[in-house]
């Protein structure tokens, strides 16, 4: 308790980490917003900002951005039937029911309730459990960390997406970008192609803004997703009670977010499923309770307050595997390595152990916990009229322009032309990533956990006798080999039966 005490206290002290709580709680709403532009998408293209900045102000920035950015999504989810982000998913299935009804407000002000509560009790878990599973993982060795990055990578290649050949794919395609560059034990030079630029491997950046940006970008093209949203809400009700949430709705729904917030805090502690598997697992299971199941997708304040509530929640529980392991569970947390790297700061158990990185994780737990209450008043205000803007806002502005901004923040990391044409290769690699179903976050996880990986792996072998035994003879490296192996046998037990369930139904179709 003392500790986040001393994190209030360390953030008031340095009034620009403080300004860029603010800020971040407003530009993450707005990108949240944009139909199709995720916050991994805009933390990655803010990332270079992080080189001209302080650590807590870095962190903080990026941090709160990632948790406004979910909030934002459900400003299009419920106003154009778009959602911002694949978190809001589930919010359109009542959200927008309520926009057509004119209760645009109603259901504006739910989600950011319900988007406060569960990123309240995210943070609240986060803060205990980080600290509590520190303990323990600052006893691990080598060989306990390989286990925990096999794990990662068998969890997240196998449960992120729809297929398990093409997650465990994706996680391998990005393990061997990753691999590019020197080896970390000869010096020699791997999958280089004789560029001397490549040896250092692939920059972080221009690599993120392709994968997360210039893809979208692509996509978005071809959608043309802002077609037609002027005409989404301007039926709008004079009715007081039809632009707020009422007092008794708000208590029906408070058992609702709190059991939506827990699960969704749950599966944020999971390696790679995140907000977008929250929401449809907390929509399905308080639809699956309540007593009017029938009304839910026609427009209740419940079906929007369950998916908020729960992808919200999955933002502070995300960063406990990186904090106390140094495996991210989300493409944000991912991408917020690189600004621990950037600053010289090693994730993992030692951050709770050496005293000036403690002070500065729990001054970045004091930012989740401001620019929560931040974001909340400026969307429960302001989110109509941010709505309003960017439905009259056209693409053919706001794309290109996101387009040049990715381009000069590629480049300006290392002033480097070749950092473009990484954004630009991987642009068209996660598009083509988007179009056959191959995760792009298994392979954006992969590619930063890759170097971790094959460190410890060298190092256990080094340390051992047995050679690969040593992964077995370890108790706890075993017990996490186990658990992904296990988690993978599962995960595609549940696809084949899956698969034949739908086979099944369309043949029964198709006879009758």
């Amino acid at each position: 308790m003392l500790d986040i005490i001393g994190g209030f206290e360390t953030l008031f002290s340095n009034p620009s980490a403080l300004g860029f709580v603010f800020l971040a709680a407003f530009v993450g709403i707005v990108v949240g917003a944009l139909p199709g532009l995720t916050a991994s998408a805009a933390i990655a293209m803010l990332l270079p900002l992080s080189f001209h900045l302080g650590p807590l102000s870095a962190l903080a920035f990026l941090y709160v951005i990632g948790k406004s950015g979910r909030y934002g999504g459900s400003i299009a989810a419920i106003l154009f039937n778009t959602p911002g982000t694949a978190a809001s998913a589930a919010t359109m299935q009542d959200g927008y029911p309520m926009t057509q009804q004119g209760k645009a407000g109603k259901a504006l002000k739910t989600a950011t309730l319900a988007s406060i509560v569960g990123d309240y009790i995210g943070e609240i878990i986060l803060i205990f459990g980080a600290v509590s599973i520190a303990v323990y993982t600052s006893r691990f060795g080598p060989a306990e960390y390989f286990a925990i990055y096999f794990m990662a990578f068998v969890v997240i290649g196998s449960v992120v997406g729809k297929s398990v050949v093409k997650g465990i794919l994706s996680t391998l395609l990005g393990a061997i970008v990753g691999l590019i560059g020197l080896d970390t034990i000869t010096a020699e030079p791997r999958m280089t192609m004789g560029i001397a630029e490549l040896e250092d491997g692939l920059a972080l950046v221009p690599l993120l803004i392709g994968v997360f940006v210039v893809s979208e970008i692509i996509v978005q093209a071809e959608r043309a997703a802002k077609q037609g949203l002027e005409e989404s809400y301007k039926n709008r009700s004079d009715e007081p009670d039809d632009n707020r949430m009422t007092w008794d709705e708000f208590k029906r729904c408070v058992p609702l977010m709190f059991r939506s917030s827990l699960v969704g805090s749950f599966i944020g502690m999971m390696p790679g499923l995140g907000s977008s598997v929250a929401c449809f697992v907390a929509y399905g299971e308080e639809k699956r309770r309540s007593k009017i199941s029938d009304k839910w997708g026609t427009g209740i304040v419940e079906g929007i307050a369950a998916p908020e509530s729960a992808n919200n929640a999955v933002s502070g529980p995300s960063m406990i595997p990186l904090l106390t392991l140094g495996v991210p569970g989300s493409t944000v947390a991912a991408i917020l390595i690189g600004v621990f790297l950037i600053h010289g700061i090693q994730v993992g158990p030692t951050l709770f152990t050496n005293p000036d990185s403690r002070e500065l994780i729990f001054a970045l737990f004091a930012c989740g916990l401001l620019g929560i209450a931040a974001y909340g008043i400026i969307g429960y205000f302001g989110g109509p009229a941010i709505g309003r803007i960017i439905a009259y806002m056209p693409a053919r502005l706001i794309y290109p322009f996101i387009f040049l901004t990715a381009i000069a923040a590629s480049y300006s990391s290392r002033a480097s032309v070749l950092d473009i044409l990484i954004a630009l290769i991987f642009g068209v690699i996660g598009y083509i990533m988007r179009r056959t179903d191959f995760s792009t976050a298994a392979f954006v996880i992969a590619f930063v956990l890759i170097e971790g990986a094959e460190e410890a792996f060298r190092q256990s072998l080094l340390l051992s006798n047995d050679g690969l035994l040593i992964f077995v003879k370890e108790p706890v490296s075993l017990a996490f080999l186990l658990l992904g192996a296990g988690v993978l046998v599962f995960r595609t037990i549940s696809v084949l039966r899956s698969g034949k369930k739908s086979e099944t139904t369309t043949e029964a179709a198709t006879s009758s």
